[in-house]
């Protein structure tokens, strides 16, 4: 490098030179966390589907995942309450569409495996978690439960909706709700791979005693999962066995285990941090807005998207 300096006399039996490097520029990047685009006022759309396949039981008897107590709730309930009350938060009109899957349906008797709890097929949204509570016990008392246990429609409603909006202002969270082993793991997969372009995630509780250990493949922390030869861009799927026993004796400590798991895929694990960041800023930018946009519990700000979820808008949710 000639730096146009003279070149230092020789000392001893080693010369040496004066050099100088010029820094022309240099730039610093702020690293965003995933909670600071919901803060920025990024929304997040819950869905849930639950598994009415008849392996749980007859919901009339007391040993039914499914049974209708007037004392208790059952262990669907309880999962589904426990992860509802987090995420909740996060989602500011508290409308989520709530799904069911595995089941005959009135009058005719056809199985369904993406079907309305609220029996609205054009806005299947409820209202609040108590919604999702009450037109899921009303679906227990009209439909037979039946089989077999397919995910593949409900994950692909779910990516149709999060596909229509890919600015980066929304993001879809699926709760699927099981107590056993997948049947259309092929379709699934395809359905999952398909996904992990968009932004969505998903999460699969596990409720009872059945084998879960074929749904493992599903969650990519070690092995991504593939389907047609096309690897998965981003894993989107976690895994949760939650148990209804331990849960009624201290449900607090069981919702805070839940707890963790939500904040954890949400915002704090690194590597699904950088995952569901990577795909928004594809899809929306660089980085958030700032976050006074919106307040964080509610997130009520002038930015809120309309869902996309199509069709008549459904009773809303108070306050």
């Amino acid at each position: 490098m000639h730096t146009g300096l003279p070149a230092e006399p020789y000392r001893g039996t080693r010369p040496y030179s004066q050099e100088m490097v010029t820094l022309l520029s240099f730039a610093v990047e702020s690293e965003s966390t995933f909670l600071d685009y919901i803060k920025g006022g990024t929304q997040i759309n819950f869905t849930v589907a639950i598994d009415f396949t008849a392996s749980n039981g007859n919901p009339s008897q007391s040993t039914s995942l499914h049974y209708m107590s007037p004392y208790q709730l059952n262990a669907y309930a309880l999962a589904l309450t426990a992860v509802g009350e987090i995420i909740q938060h996060y989602d500011s009109d508290k409308m989520f569409p709530a799904l069911g899957f595995g089941a005959k349906l009135p009058p005719d008797g056809r199985v369904s495996h993406e079907f309305p709890l609220n029996g609205n097929q054009e806005n299947p949204s409820c209202c609040g978690i108590d919604g999702i509570l009450e037109a899921y016990h009303s679906s227990l008392r009209t439909v037979q439960l039946y089989g077999p246990t397919n995910f593949a429609p409900v994950v692909t409603h779910v990516a149709r909706n999060a596909a229509a909006v890919q600015d980066g202002s929304q993001y879809s969270v699926l709760l699927i709700i099981t107590d056993g082993v997948i049947s259309d793991m092929a379709q699934t997969k395809e359905a999952i791979v398909n996904a992990a372009k968009l932004p969505m995630s998903i999460i699969i509780v596990g409720v009872g005693q059945a084998e879960f250990d074929a749904m493992v493949e599903l969650d990519g922390d070690d092995v991504r999962i593939s389907s047609r030869g096309k690897l998965a861009e981003r894993d989107i799927v976690q895994l949760q066995r939650f148990s209804p026993l331990s849960s009624r004796r201290e449900h607090g400590s069981i919702q805070a285990g839940m707890v963790q798991e939500e904040l954890r895929v949400l915002h704090l694990h690194p590597k699904e941090a950088r995952n569901r960041l990577s795909i928004l800023r594809q899809l929306g930018g660089g980085s958030p807005s700032p976050p006074h946009i919106c307040a964080l519990q509610g997130l009520r700000g002038p930015h809120r998207q309309p869902r996309t979820e199509h069709g008549p808008p459904g009773p809303g949710c108070a306050g």
